[in-house]
């Protein structure tokens, strides 16, 4: 489903010409705070028992308890909301006029 989700929405930056992803430092500023906050808290709670990943429905590889798609899913989300957001503003504008 991420991999779904990365055809949808990489092709927007090219397509809209946002540069989104020419800066990466920008991209990684916005994302890897929430995704910081987010991981340690599901860490948190799969450690207290609070919720789990069912191990039949995911990746076998883990890191402090979770799964990689775990990790991957607080990337992959935010940068496609990120390319849909810029997109709908560029295409908005052009489509407003100047």
């Amino acid at each position: 489903m991420l991999a779904l989700v990365l055809a949808g929405s990489l092709p927007l930056d090219t397509y809209c010409r946002l540069g989104v992803l020419r800066q990466p430092v920008r991209l990684l500023l916005a994302i890897v705070p929430a995704a910081v906050l987010f991981i340690a808290w599901d860490v948190a709670a799969a450690a207290a028992g609070q919720w789990h990943l069912d191990p039949a429905q995911t990746f076998a590889g883990r890191l402090w308890g979770l799964p990689l798609e775990e990790y991957a899913f607080f990337l992959v989300i935010p940068l496609a909301g990120i390319l849909t957001f810029e997109a709908v503003t560029v295409l908005s504008t052009r489509r407003r006029g100047p």
